[in-house]
């Protein structure tokens, strides 16, 4: 197995793109064009990062740093996947969130989510990206249309300290139930969950759960689940997933305990089989 500090040697490079803000309902806040450098210095035991916002009406921001070694809130997948936020959820502190990091071939999806005092879902910022000088093209928006059907993978859960790891199948099966609804059934080890969504516009809204959760259908493929309004006392997850290929698909999901505790992050790759 790779070392946490060799995935992140995965994320090497000149990365084009953009900042994206959004409300948690999807809007549209703002967009701002941006360029990410991750240099590897002194023969890859450090890391100097560049991220300079490109703004149309004033000169750029930069903001630079360099370290060479990693903090104790995030998490590497082997692929170079990572995750890092909040260790604990508390209803006395704030602000709590995470960022996701997906990457595959010359292209990175990374997605903020933040939420507020109240513990409601509050910001969002989707950034795509691409190598620059990368040919390689953005996906459409995600639609519910491209979620139906049956997904099988493979899931690898590494606990927070690292040593703590799992692999196990998968299987989900998402079905459309009138023009407004859909049902969902995930199989995963033992344990099966099945629950149904309101399809409103771009979002399903899992309205049942112990936790209300949104999903949210964005640009390039991408997905954010959260839920709507954290509550001490319930386990929970954040996750963002990445269409890329109409039969492949990844999700990247943090996990927290009754206790608010991190307890991890799991890496689900997903196939596809029929519809």
């Amino acid at each position: 197995m790779l070392s946490q500090w060799e995935c992140l040697l995965k994320n090497l490079g000149q990365w084009q793109g953009s900042f994206t803000r959004l409300s948690p309902q999807g809007d549209l806040i703002e967009d701002t064009p941006t360029l990410v450098s991750l240099q590897g210095v002194n023969n890859n035991r450090s890391i100097r990062q560049l991220v300079r916002r490109l703004y149309s009406d004033r000169a750029p921001e930069d903001l630079i740093l360099e370290y060479s070694s990693l903090h104790q809130g995030i998490l590497f997948s082997q692929t170079g996947a990572f995750c890092q936020g909040s260790l604990y959820f508390s209803s006395f502190s704030s602000p709590f969130g995470a960022e996701f990091g997906l990457i595959s071939g010359e292209r990175r999806l990374r997605i903020v989510q933040l939420f507020n005092e109240r513990c409601e879902f509050d910001r969002l910022t989707l950034i795509r990206e691409k190598l620059v000088d990368s040919q390689s093209p953005e996906r459409p928006m995600l639609s519910v249309e491209q979620l139906l059907g049956q997904w099988r993978g493979q899931a690898v859960t590494t606990g927070r300290d690292f040593y703590n790891s799992a692999a196990y199948s998968t299987h989900i099966s998402i079905e459309r139930q009138g023009d407004n609804y859909l049902s969902q059934t995930l199989t995963f080890g033992d344990s099966q969950i099945t629950s149904s969504a309101r399809i409103e516009g771009q979002r399903l809204l899992f309205e049942n759960s112990p936790l209300p959760i949104q999903i949210l259908l964005l640009p390039d493929g991408a997905s954010c689940n959260t839920p709507l309004k954290i509550t001490a006392g319930h386990r929970f997850v954040l996750e963002v997933g990445w269409l890329l290929s109409p039969t492949q698909r990844q999700r990247l999901i943090r996990s927290y305990n009754e206790k608010g505790e991190w307890t991890g992050i799991t890496l689900v790759t997903e196939e596809k089989e029929s519809y």
